[in-house]
């Protein structure tokens, strides 16, 4: 690990430290590797919008809206390449959540996204993305078994 010294502005610092103590930070220096995270994935995204990686879209919609439910299942049956994992949850008895976890290319995971979110009846909604290199790799699964088989992983960069 590599240690750096770096100079910030009073205020600068106690803004930062407000930050940390409001997140549940016990150092500084996770802060920091956080911000550097989270600042390098945005970069790599906006380098690399076609590149691969995961994803967790999340959205608030009216059950009562004439079809919508039925629009919103197509629409994941329609990209189930893309589809990992949904879960839903009755907020009340009109209103609806759902946490869909995405992967594949980031670019097809932006377009669904936006597909969902643009429904009527769909009020609040969010994408957020992790990028990742995705590697096609053969290998095994278990003890004792005789034959490999090939599928994806996705590795996390940063």
């Amino acid at each position: 690990m590599t240690r750096v010294t770096v100079s910030i502005e009073d205020d600068l610092m106690s803004a930062f430290d407000d930050f940390l103590d409001g997140r549940g930070y016990t150092n500084r220096s996770e802060g920091f590797r956080d911000l550097i995270r989270e600042k390098l994935q945005q970069e790599q995204l906006a380098r690399d919008p076609s590149g691969s990686g995961i994803a967790v879209l999340n959205y608030v919609y009216d059950h009562e809206e004439r079809m919508l439910a039925s629009r919103l299942m197509s629409a994941q049956h329609e990209h189930h390449d893309l589809t990992v994992s949904t879960v839903h949850f009755h907020i009340d008895h009109d209103t609806c959540l759902e946490i869909v976890t995405l992967k594949g290319k980031l670019s097809d995971i932006r377009k669904f996204a936006d597909q969902i979110l643009a429904q009527p009846g769909v009020r609040h909604g969010q994408l957020y993305t992790v990028p990742g290199e995705l590697h096609v790799e053969s290998h095994h699964h278990g003890e004792g078994q005789g034959h490999a088989h090939r599928h994806e992983h996705l590795k996390i960069t940063t």
